[in-house]
């Protein structure tokens, strides 16, 4: 723990001690934003003006570089969490709990980060095939706008089979999501235009989705409505079929395509979520937190009859977002499915993973779940050229392509 974080538990202490909960809040909230605690006005000051969305505080969700196991922290389901407290916050089932217990969060969060590999990752654009072209693009839409990369194969020239938006984790751009999930080649193969919208260190230091925030869990606001115009945007220009719109992501990437296939599932018809956590799940830093340990404030939420079809890819030894919020994705998309195959195997590296298929009454195969054995916080069969990449497989990227295309080569979508 830095010095800056102890003294703002210390000072948070004190000002519980003192019956100033908001700023004792506020003490933790400034230390993570890297400000001196020692700068914070008490409740005796001016208030202060509130915050814009751009000046919300962010967290830092940082992935876990490949090595040795440990065994995940956390509880082992989220029945183990313990109760909670209903917050009355207006079109939210947001949770309150004591601010000790939010400290505790906060501290835990910091210390699960300490020692990772801080910056963002520097890695050169991918290859590309002759005929394929890679592009820099800016989208700018009613809600905003973002930097992105578009990958148009060679394939694509005579029609473009589908799209596939890739969300990248924390501390990674467009470039190195490309590189290390090889997703481009995938493309190359099945006539797929990818998209890599890049997530500015203005909206977020360490380049996170903002998935914790309300803010950004509802449709027509937010980074939800900027990513959503940007695929139409791009469908469009190459005349993608309605259908055929993708979207997939890592860690807080996955958080987002899971806020995405609720939100948007007009335009998303699947969505990939890799290491990701359910939507709903946290309302701010210290819930975001608690729910990448394993104790969410809810099990999350899910429209009923959401028509967006979802693989979900978690590590069983993933010790920075616990594997119980995959679980709890499942959870909630598997209700109304009529039946269910499930299937262990072992990759040729040696991975052993289990694979279970939630199947419609029509027998088409609308979720799936992968979970594998000795893997942590990593893209599943990812190049190592790439940072937090496993290449022990099984291959995200080709799983979640055939996944993407199943419904449209039986002539349905689901």
């Amino acid at each position: 723990m830095n010095k800056t974080f102890a003294a703002a538990l210390r000072r948070a202490t004190d000002l519980t001690r003192g019956g100033s909960l908001g700023d004792a809040t506020r003490a933790i909230q400034d230390a993570l934003r890297g400000l001196d605690p020692s700068t914070a006005p008490s409740d005796t000051e001016k208030a202060r003006p509130e915050r814009t969305l751009s000046a919300r505080p962010t967290l830092d969700l940082t992935a876990e570089t490949v090595g040795a196991r440990r065994p995940a922290p956390g509880p082992t389901s989220p029945a183990d969490a313990g109760p909670v407290r209903p917050d009355p916050v207006a079109g939210s089932d947001r949770r309150t709990r004591p601010l000790a217990e939010a400290i505790r969060d906060l501290a835990a969060g910091r210390r699960t980060f300490a020692g990772l590999p801080q910056g963002l990752q520097a890695t050169p654009p991918p290859p590309v095939p002759d005929g394929a072209r890679y592009l820099a693009r800016t989208y700018a839409g009613p809600h905003g706008g973002r930097p992105y990369r578009v990958y148009v194969p060679a394939s694509a020239s005579a029609g473009a089979k589908g799209l596939v938006m890739m969300l990248h984790g924390c501390k990674q751009n467009p470039d190195d999501f490309a590189t290390g999930t090889a997703m481009n080649s995938k493309a190359d193969a099945d006539g797929l235009i990818v998209v890599y919208p890049a997530q500015p260190t203005g909206a977020n230091p360490s380049a996170c989705w903002n998935w914790f925030d309300a803010a950004n869990q509802t449709r027509g606001s937010g980074e939800p409505a900027i990513l959503a115009g940007l695929a139409r945007a791009v469908a469009d220009e190459f005349a993608v079929p309605p259908d055929a719109v993708f979207v997939a992501g890592l860690s807080a990437g996955g958080a987002m395509a899971a806020i995405l296939a609720e939100t948007y599932p007009d335009v998303f018809s699947a969505a990939g979520i890799h290491s990701g956590l359910p939507v709903g799940a946290a309302g701010d830093m210290a819930s975001a937190f608690a729910a990448m340990a394993g104790r969410r404030r809810s099990d999350g939420r899910s429209t009923p009859g959401s028509s967006a079809r979802l693989i979900v890819f978690h590590g069983a030894a993933d010790t920075v977002v616990h594997p119980s919020n995959a679980d709890a994705i499942v959870s909630l998309r598997r209700r109304g499915t009529a039946s269910v195959d499930r299937h262990a195997g072992r990759t040729q590296a040696g991975r052993r993973f289990e694979r279970t298929v939630y199947r419609a009454a029509d027998g088409a195969g609308v979720l799936e779940h992968w979970v594998l054995d000795d893997h942590g916080h990593s893209w599943s069969g990812g190049h190592p050229s790439g940072s937090y990449t496993d290449p022990a497989g099984p291959d995200a990227s080709a799983e979640m392509v055939r996944f993407f295309l199943e419904a449209r080569s039986a002539g349905r979508r689901d």
